[in-house]
């Protein structure tokens, strides 16, 4: 199983919401460069990325850096938050981002989705972002009417490899993942699931590997060193 230790921007600042409320936001730190500087020397392999006020606006106010993590680190970047046209897509991916995440665009532009899918393949993700059951969109601030089942059906027969899925409820809550919803996922579908939302434990990662999920995102509890990245490392192995 992958770590994703995870950068959320904001301001060109590392921060961190609570369950997706702009209005519950923390800055832990003014100089994102350094915390994936700091995951590297963790041994970590791969970073999770969201400008989240990319996500709000659909533009990229972090994109610069963004692409110099992608150039000082060897690290594998992902990064979503905003991405809605094929040429936000070309430009992430022609500055160094290995992987980008479709969120909203994924529920409300089946066209860009399957143009991105044909031209990019593996390098596209999909966000699926669960509230309440159902998938919310631009920035957690809406709930679709869209379900996660049926959400996750489409996906995998449009083609896509890599999912996201983040149970908004547990996000920031520091009180354990949603491991029920990630083991009935892991049973049904054939997709690359990374769990996200809540990985607040060495346990948390134990149970998740003991159900083959792709990754696990770790936000939180790495800024307020609840979970050590080498030790969490170690148990995904």
């Amino acid at each position: 199983m992958i770590i994703f230790p995870a950068i959320d921007l904001f301001d060109k600042k590392a921060v961190r919401l609570l369950k997706g409320d702009y209005n519950q936001m923390t800055v832990y730190s003014d100089n994102p460069i350094e915390i994936a500087m700091d995951f590297e020397k963790c041994s970590c392999t791969h970073i999770h990325m969201v400008d989240l006020e990319g996500a709000k606006s659909g533009t990229t106010p972090n994109i610069e850096l963004v692409k110099q993590i992608a150039d000082e680190t060897n690290l594998f970047v992902e990064i979503g938050g905003g991405i809605r046209n094929i040429e936000t897509v070309d430009k992430y991916l022609s500055s160094g981002v290995d992987r980008v995440i479709l969120g909203t665009s994924a529920i409300n532009d089946e066209k860009f989705l399957i143009e991105a899918i044909k031209k990019y393949g593996d390098k596209i993700a999909v966000g699926a972002d669960v509230k309440d059951g159902y998938i919310a969109v631009k920035g957690w601030i809406e709930k679709s009417t869209v379900t996660l089942e049926e959400f996750l059906d489409k996906m995998q027969n449009l083609g896509v490899k890599n999912i996201i899925c983040t149970d908004i409820s547990k996000d920031g809550a520091m009180k354990g993942t949603n491991l029920e919803l990630y083991k009935n996922l892991s049973q049904k579908y054939s997709l690359e699931i990374t769990a996200s939302g809540g990985v607040s434990s060495i346990e948390d990662i134990k149970q998740l590997r003991s159900m083959n999920i792709y990754g696990a995102i770790i936000g939180k509890a790495y800024y307020t060193g609840a979970i050590d990245l080498k030790e969490a490392l170690e148990v995904a192995k």
